[in-house]
């Protein structure tokens, strides 16, 4: 997972970093981080993140946010209260999601650390070059199996 940060040009986190230690390491290691607090972080990381980050980067307006609802209703929701956004990003749920609502993709690049009901741990990259959104890609990394 570190060798992904250190090649990425803009690192996004979706909340859920429980620890501050956590935060301080990304922010020490990331050429740039955006980033959100999620419902499991405590006042000093909500006093040190934003509910939603909103930036753009090359042209493309991005928001990141951890909390969007359940699954049924998610594209409408996401539509009415990020508008002016072409890229959505989310957590909580720790389960990957892509889709494409009214000209918003929402990512949900799942969790390199807490893969609740998935088999894998994961994580996304992807391009965003000239205000477009480029190939999304799902990286995963299988548990840590050993004994005890």
């Amino acid at each position: 997972m570190w060798a992904a940060v250190d090649a990425a040009d803009v690192v996004v986190h979706a909340g859920d970093w429980c620890t501050v230690d956590l935060l301080d390491r990304l922010e020490e290691r990331a050429a740039r981080l955006v980033a959100c607090w999620g419902n499991n972080d405590g006042d000093e990381l909500r006093a040190r993140l934003p509910e939603t980050a909103r930036v753009t980067i090359d042209g493309v307006r991005v928001a990141v946010t951890h909390e969007t609802g359940a699954r049924q209703g998610r594209e409408r929701r996401a539509l009415a209260a990020h508008p002016d956004t072409d890229l959505l990003v989310f957590g909580h749920s720790h389960i990957p999601w892509d889709s494409t609502a009214g000209g918003l993709r929402l990512l949900n690049p799942g969790s390199p650390t807490d893969r609740r009901r998935m088999p894998t741990h994961t994580w996304m990259t992807l391009t965003l070059d000239r205000g477009r959104i480029g190939d999304v890609a799902l990286h995963h990394r299988e548990p840590d199996r050993r004994p005890g």
